[in-house]
């Protein structure tokens, strides 16, 4: 009730200001508490890391690893901070984030504002104990080597995380989406890769792709990062399409998250399990215990959420988790691996 008292008051105010004096309230105390939901259904593996249960935070949220100890009370799985960048950056000017509640969505175009990789790594060394965490890896908008930024951050902070994931996708920063191509994906995934070998303890890598890629480019990135020997792909980021909205700020430049992404994002995700083996993290409009349960069925070993917790607050990772248990229980699954894919053909007729 106090949540749902304190979401009512942030949607009154701008967005951005809205995340700060969440971020704030974290500090001070306030949110979830009791820690990862689990049970031996929600168990798993993703990449070599066991997590208590499937459902984890997607990036952006926690943009500067501020409220690591904080997340870790909460239901999540696995959490994943950032996008952080070699240097701080303040990002694309304000207003660049917009609610369109009639939708459940939302529109940013941030631009990877963040304080850069030595404010994340002093953070990052100061961790909880026991909870998995993913690093999401940026480019500076003015770097000379975009490619090479990747590897700096992964050097730099890579000692305090379990995984790091690859940002290549997205739309806020001009021209980023080009290193999804064939060559330069390859070129910088080499780079990357080249800089997680030489840690004492190199971490599981992932890439996460655009909802907007056609079949010929999904084919390549899963080539590529088969061949670069990641474990993993993040499907999918925000996307650039509006189709079907009706909040009046449909027409905001940037990236769209929330409900109005799941058929879309479901359906890159399913097509791209038919063209690898590497494990899948489903990303793009999960609100519900449901939304996980068809992710994972599409072909997703585990799923992350942000923008619904605008509209549901941080409790939502207790309901979806919860729900998601109950959900593996009725069909008769023993666990999320065994239910990974078992649905996939329906969204690839979609």
């Amino acid at each position: 009730m106090i949540e749902k008292l304190g979401l009512a008051v942030l949607h009154r105010i701008d967005p951005e200001t809205a995340h700060g004096l969440a971020l704030k309230a974290l500090q001070a105390g306030l949110g979830p508490r009791g820690g990862p939901v689990t049970s031996p259904r929600l168990r798993t593996s993703l990449a070599g890391l066991d997590l208590p249960n499937p459902v984890g935070l997607a990036a952006g949220f926690d943009k500067n690893a501020e409220v690591l100890a904080p997340l870790s009370r909460a239901a999540f799985g696995f959490l994943e901070v950032g996008a952080v960048t070699p240097r701080a950056q303040t990002g694309n000017p304000r207003p660049r984030l917009f609610r369109l509640a009639e939708d459940r969505a939302a529109i940013n175009r941030f631009g990877f504002n963040n304080a850069g990789m030595e404010a994340a790594a002093g953070r990052l060394a100061q961790r909880p104990e026991g909870t998995v965490l993913g690093l999401n890896l940026g480019a500076n908008k003015d770097s000379h080597d975009r490619a090479a930024d990747f590897a700096k951050v992964l050097t730099r902070c890579g000692a305090r995380i379990d995984f790091a994931t690859v940002n290549v996708s997205s739309p806020n920063t001009e021209h980023l989406r080009d290193l999804q191509g064939r060559e330069a994906l390859a070129a910088l995934l080499a780079g990357v890769m080249e800089a997680n070998a030489a840690l004492a303890r190199p971490v599981p890598v992932l890439v996460k792709i655009a909802p907007d890629l056609k079949e010929g480019e999904l084919a390549q990135v899963a080539e590529v990062a088969e061949a670069a020997g990641l474990a993993g792909i993040v499907a999918t980021n925000t996307t650039i399409t509006r189709d079907g909205l009706k909040s009046a700020r449909r027409e905001e430049t940037g990236g769209l998250s929330g409900s109005p992404l799941f058929e879309r994002s479901t359906r890159v995700l399913a097509r791209l399990s038919t063209l690898t083996r590497l494990r899948l993290i489903g990303v793009g409009g999960v609100a519900s215990a449901e939304d996980a349960y068809a992710k994972i069925r599409a072909g997703a070993s585990a799923v992350q959420l942000y923008t619904a917790l605008v509209y549901g607050g941080l409790a939502l990772a207790r309901e979806v988790a919860e729900g998601l248990d109950a959900l593996l229980a009725r069909d008769g699954f023993a666990s999320v691996a065994d239910a990974v894919g078992t649905d996939r053909d329906r969204w690839l007729t979609r």
